[in-house]
């Protein structure tokens, strides 16, 4: 077996992918700076499969990664997904790979899910030799060790450790301090590595925290291997485009197949590879190439784009308000606020649906690790995020939905410290259909489930400790807006063409309030084909 120790000189190695998988030992702590399959490492963790397949080694392995990473069919993670192989799951994000959801959910492996900030800031700590993060983020939602402790299921509760600590009184203040797990092997993926084994990312779609986990393995004792596409003489990469120097990496592995290299979900370089999201080109958008059928996904997201103000900088979480930037594109006034997404993009205009946390046109790319002192300090302006299960306290629960082990990802994060909050989607789930036209919209067929219960059995957000800061908090639907206050949950404004009692009231487990006179009407022109526009 090929053994860590092999390294003797001080400059890193190339070694073959197989190599790589005999590195990594049974029982260690594998780490990972990936989102989705950007700067996932392929052929790294193809070859620990195959290794495991062939040996039965590696086997009870952790892997931790802040983010989550797979394409939501059959690739990333599901490498790791077998009996004896993995055993332990450590991320903020576990739907993008079901295998794993499932395994978590059968109780196969301990399974722990914690805010994405935290963790990411949990490398930076480590690297610089501390045992943990101290952080807000996560206060009074089932990450709290006052409730879940972040443990997704009974093996977890009954046998994992507890990796989160509630702090009454640090300084007068309550906290909660995050811990590391430890760390043995960081798995990294870049573009380039010149002789000396600096690191650059330059095809990368996204800036990720490669450098704070390759500081925090080290830290730890551990090996960092990295995977890239060619390896350049000394000084082809500009200093200023080193993502991780040389001194940290201790393994390069050199892709046999780099067309297969995936870009984010599903795009690689052979198949759909787009420059105009790692900022290699600028690309003309017109209003053609970003517009939206008329349908109810447009007319929610034609409404949360209503409550932006120009100069407004705006963090669109994933799924339906990946639509909103559309709008605006449509509009013609995406350039009248900062489009900002969690991966640490900002400008340009958010990709939609499998392109989430890429951007077209990006103005600039900061380390997604540090992208999250933006949110943390407060400088949010508004925070736009689906609507997956509230309660009647106008809490949110985005981890586990009809029986299913989904993720929180920033939410948490972003939704705790945004100025204003918007939640966007469909008022019932799972198999609703819609008509719209005429000026409104007629509901064909209910979703199977609510969205609004009496009380979610997890939460991810809590809404009376946002309110504190006196903001409101807005839930729109394609139906109806539901404004949060420390009143209560009131109907502020119902659309066209909707019953009030048989299509708000008794598809809901909410106390709502109505307003004096009733809840307005929402503007007919979101239910049009012309005439709406955000500047009339």
């Amino acid at each position: 077996m090929w053994q860590r120790q092999i390294r003797s000189e001080d400059m890193a190695v190339k070694i073959s992918a197989d190599e790589a998988a005999g590195l990594i030992q049974d029982g260690d702590v594998v780490v990972f700076a990936a989102d989705g399959l950007v700067s996932f490492p392929n052929e790294i963790v193809d070859a620990a499969e195959r290794r495991f397949l062939r040996e039965g080694h590696p086997a009870g392995i952790t892997s931790l990664r802040a983010a989550g990473m797979g394409n939501f069919i059959d690739t990333g993670e599901h490498g790791w997904c077998h009996k004896g192989m993995l055993t332990r799951s450590i991320s903020s994000y576990l739907s993008v790979c079901p295998k794993l959801c499932r395994m978590v959910e059968d109780d196969e492996v301990q399974g722990y899910m914690f805010p994405l900030g935290p963790l990411m800031q949990l490398f930076q700590e480590v690297g610089r030799g501390m045992p943990g993060v101290l952080s807000k983020i996560g206060l009074g939602t089932f990450m709290d060790p006052r409730f879940d402790g972040g443990k997704l299921n009974r093996l977890t509760k009954k046998e994992g450790e507890d990796l989160v600590e509630y702090i009454p009184d640090f300084l007068g203040e309550e906290y909660l301090f995050y811990k590391s797990p430890g760390m043995n092997v960081a798995l990294l993926r870049g573009t380039s590595a010149d002789e000396h084994g600096n690191i650059s990312c330059e095809r990368e779609a996204i800036d990720l925290e490669l450098l704070s986990v390759a500081q925090a393995v080290k830290a730890s004792g551990g090996t960092v291997i990295c995977q890239v596409e060619e390896i350049v003489p000394l000084h082809d990469i500009h200093p200023r485009m080193v993502k991780v120097p040389g001194m940290y990496i201790d393994y390069i592995v050199v892709a046999e197949h780099p067309e297969d290299i995936p870009q984010n979900f599903d795009r690689r370089k052979n198949l759909n590879y787009n420059p105009a999201f790692t900022g290699e080109k600028v690309v003309e958008l017109s209003q053609e190439n970003v517009r939206l059928p008329l349908n109810h996904i447009k007319v929610i997201a034609r409404r949360a784009a209503m409550e932006l103000k120009k100069g407004d900088k705006v963090n669109f979480g994933i799924g339906m308000p990946t639509f909103v930037p559309s709008i605006l594109a449509e509009e013609g006034v995406q350039e009248d606020v900062t489009m900002i997404s969690e991966t640490g993009v900002i400008g340009g205009v958010p990709g939609a649906g499998r392109d989430f946390g890429c951007h077209w046109n990006a103005e600039a790319f900061c380390d997604h690790g540090e992208h999250f002192s933006f949110f943390d300090g407060g400088n949010l302006d508004v925070g736009v995020f689906g609507l997956s299960e509230a309660d009647r306290e106008g809490n949110m629960n985005t981890s586990h939905l009809n029986g299913k082990i989904s993720g929180i990802g920033g939410f948490t994060d972003i939704s705790t410290m945004s100025k204003k909050v918007i939640f966007m989607g469909t008022f019932t789930a799972v198999g609703i259909e819609t008509e719209v036209r005429g000026g409104a919209i007629r509901i064909v067929r209910e979703g199977k489930y609510k969205k609004f219960i009496g009380k979610c059995s997890r939460i991810s957000f809590v809404a009376s400790e946002f309110l504190k800061k006196g903001s409101s908090l807005l839930y729109i639907t394609e139906r109806c807006v539901i404004r949060r206050t420390r009143e209560g949950m009131i109907l502020e404004e119902v659309a066209p063409g909707i019953d009030i009692q048989t299509q708000i009231i008794d598809q809901c487990d909410l106390d709502l309030i109505l307003p004096e006179g009733g809840p307005k009407l929402m503007d007919a022109s979101l239910f049009t084909e012309d005439g709406f526009s955000l500047c009339r």
